[in-house]
C-alpha cells in the first residue's frame, strides 16, 4: 500500500490545486465582470436558449483586454472586454461573437471543466509513477522526458475538448438559425488578430490548428445538409 502513497498524494494534491484554482478564478471573475447588456447579442443568446429549452443564457463580460471567451468552473460563460471592443469597432460581428458563446456553452454542457480536473489528477499520478521509473533509468534527462510526455498528453486531451466544443457550437448555431458561417469566419479573424498580436492571442493558445477546426466544422455541416436533402 505504501508504494502507492506517492500516486495517491499526487492525485489528492491535484484535486486540492483544482479546487483552489476554481475558487480563485471565481473570485477574480466576480470582481472583474459585468453582465452582458448588448441588445443584439442578447437576442442571439435568446435564440440559442430556446433551442436548449433554457429561460436564458447568462453571459458576463470579463473586464480584461486579451481576446478570449471562457467557461468558468462553476458553469458561467464569459467573453472578455477585449472581444467586446472588437465587436464595438466592427471587426467582429454579433453572429461571430455568438459563435464564441456557443463554443463556451459546449465546454459547460460536455463537462470539460470537471473532466479536466480528473485528467489533471491522472496526469500528475502518471508523472510521479514515470519519474520513479524513468528517473532511475535515465538520471537527470529522465525528468525532462517525463514532463515532455505528460505535456504532450495534456495537449492532446485539450485539443479533443476543443473539437468537441466546436461540434456542439456548430450544432447549436445551426439549430438556432445562425449557421456555421459566423463560426468559421470567427476562426479566420482570430488567426488574423493573432498575427497582429504576435501570436499571443489567448483564444489560440493550446488550441488545435485553425484550418483543421474549420475543416471539421465544414464536414459536420455538409453531413447535416446531406442528411436533410
Amino acid at each position: 500500500m505504501l508504494r502507492f502513497a506517492p500516486i495517491l498524494l499526487a492525485v489528492l494534491a491535484a484535486y486540492v490545486m483544482y479546487r483552489f484554482s476554481a475558487w480563485k478564478t471565481g473570485k477574480a471573475l466576480d470582481a472583474q465582470s459585468t453582465p452582458l447588456k448588448d441588445p443584439e447579442l442578447l437576442r442571439l443568446t435568446r435564440k440559442m436558449a430556446a433551442q436548449l429549452d433554457l429561460p436564458q443564457i447568462k453571459v458576463n463580460i470579463y473586464e480584461i483586454e486579451p481576446i478570449n471567451g471562457l467557461a468558468a468552473p462553476d458553469g458561467r460563460i464569459f467573453v472578455t472586454r477585449g472581444f467586446m471592443n472588437k465587436y464595438r469597432d466592427g471587426i467582429v460581428t454579433a453572429d461571430e461573437l455568438a459563435s464564441v458563446i456557443a463554443h463556451e456553452l459546449g465546454h459547460v454542457a460536455l463537462g470539460h471543466s470537471k473532466r479536466r480536473m480528473i485528467d489533471f489528477g491522472a496526469q500528475n499520478a502518471i508523472r510521479v509513477l514515470l519519474m520513479g521509473i524513468i528517473g532511475r533509468l535515465i538520471p537527470f534527462v529522465g525528468v525532462y522526458l517525463v514532463n515532455f510526455l505528460i505535456s504532450m498528453l495534456g495537449a492532446k486531451l485539450s485539443r479533443q475538448d476543443e473539437y468537441e466544443a466546436d461540434a456542439y457550437a456548430a450544432a447549436l448555431l445551426t439549430k438556432s438559425g445562425i449557421g456555421v458561417a459566423p463560426q468559421i469566419a470567427m476562426f479566420q479573424k482570430l488567426d488574423y488578430l493573432a498575427g497582429k498580436a504576435g501570436g499571443q492571442l489567448a483564444w489560440l493558445m493550446s488550441h488545435p490548428k485553425t484550418g483543421e477546426r474549420i475543416a471539421a466544422i465544414r464536414k459536420l455541416d455538409s453531413g447535416w445538409k446531406g442528411a436533410g436533402a
